[in-house]
């Protein structure tokens, strides 16, 4: 069950905070997506080895997704979280004193290429001009960054990196539990219809979220947390990017979205500027992040929608699972403009089935 509120349920307060976590989530996205591929095709670049350009076929739902591994591929696990996350959590989302983004607990992990004598401590502040510098340094790291409104920020909502080295510790038949009790497959415990019952729900909290059975580890991490998450009284959103799946994935309280780089040919750039009545100049500026002679490299999003066996019931009442229908469609398909990019809007882009 999601305990968060809509904005029109909201105090004039709240619905400030709301206004400005996503204002920063705007900017937030434009990080992520840079590092995780923009950046990452860099390094593709710099180490002279081929881009491997998602399939059309991986984005669809239910899709298996080549089990290899790409070194070059940027991969890190980031938690927003819209209020602070109350410390009695703590037992699955492990944030504690020994990995807070202090001074102390930053210079003795090895990892960071910080210096004791230029420390700035806002720097872990989403407002601070360092920010982003500050959070590149941090997302090789293992497991999870958390970001969240600063607890100390009473007079106004900041937020702040807080803590680093994050590991998401629910386990993964208790978030299935989670979603299905909340979906009404079971009343309360998963294994009460049967193995093969259970099976199936665990099977379905994978394909709820986009990903194959047993998907690896940061993506697992990025599933659980985001169902985890559900039962605060505030919005979050996980952003997951894999040496796989060679994209970004977000999970937010609007769904599912899949960003990865596209190749267009020249034909189909013209055609989008055509009909977007935009010149191939302007498309050009504000949409390829990569170019060739003939190609354009362009940041594609698939964003996916809970079909009617996702959705909880309207009449409440406890219902059978149907392993053959789907729980997710795509929604929506859009090629995005660069990071950074004020003026131009998404343009739609339908290919996954064609």
């Amino acid at each position: 069950m999601t305990f968060w509120k809509v904005r029109e349920e909201l105090s004039g307060e709240n619905r400030l905070r709301r206004s400005y976590y996503e204002l920063l989530r705007d900017e937030l996205d434009a990080l992520m997506m840079q590092y995780a591929l923009i950046d990452s095709y860099t390094r593709f670049q710099c180490s002279k080895v081929a881009f491997p350009f998602v399939e059309k076929r991986e984005l669809k739902p239910r899709a298996r997704i080549p089990d290899v591994e790409y070194e070059c591929q940027n991969a890190f696990l980031v938690l927003f979280v819209e209020d602070t996350i109350p410390p009695e959590h703590k037992k699955y989302i492990r944030f504690f004193e020994l990995n807070k983004t202090t001074k102390a607990n930053l210079l003795s992990s090895k990892t960071l290429p910080l210096s004791s004598n230029k420390f700035d401590r806002n720097q872990k502040h989403l407002e601070s001009l360092q920010f982003p510098s500050f959070v590149k340094a941090l997302l090789p790291v293992d497991y999870a960054l958390l970001i969240q409104r600063d607890p100390a920020s009473k007079a106004r909502n900041r937020y702040s990196l807080t803590h680093f080295h994050v590991r998401v510790d629910w386990p993964i038949i208790e978030a299935a539990e989670n979603l299905a009790r909340d979906l009404r497959y079971i009343s309360k415990d998963i294994f009460e219809r049967g193995d093969k019952y259970a099976e199936d729900l665990q099977k379905k909290f994978f394909e709820f979220y986009g990903l194959p059975l047993m998907a690896g580890g940061r993506r697992t991490a990025a599933i659980v947390a985001a169902q985890y998450l559900r039962q605060l009284s505030c919005i979050s959103t996980v952003y997951a990017g894999s040496s796989e799946t060679r994209g970004l994935i977000r999970i937010s309280e609007r769904g599912v979205s899949k960003t990865i780089l596209m190749q267009l040919s020249k034909d189909e750039m013209q055609n989008l500027a055509a009909t977007n009545h935009i010149s191939i100049q302007t498309f050009t500026k504000n949409y390829v992040v990569f170019r060739s002679r003939n190609q354009g490299v362009c940041i594609f999003q698939a964003t996916y929608l809970p079909t009617d066996q996702a959705r909880p019931p309207d009449d409440g009442k406890l219902r059978e699972i149907k392993p053959d229908l789907s729980w997710q469609t795509v929604g929506g398909q859009h090629i995005l403009p660069k990071p950074g990019v004020w003026k131009y809007p998404p343009l739609p882009f339908n290919v996954i089935y064609s």
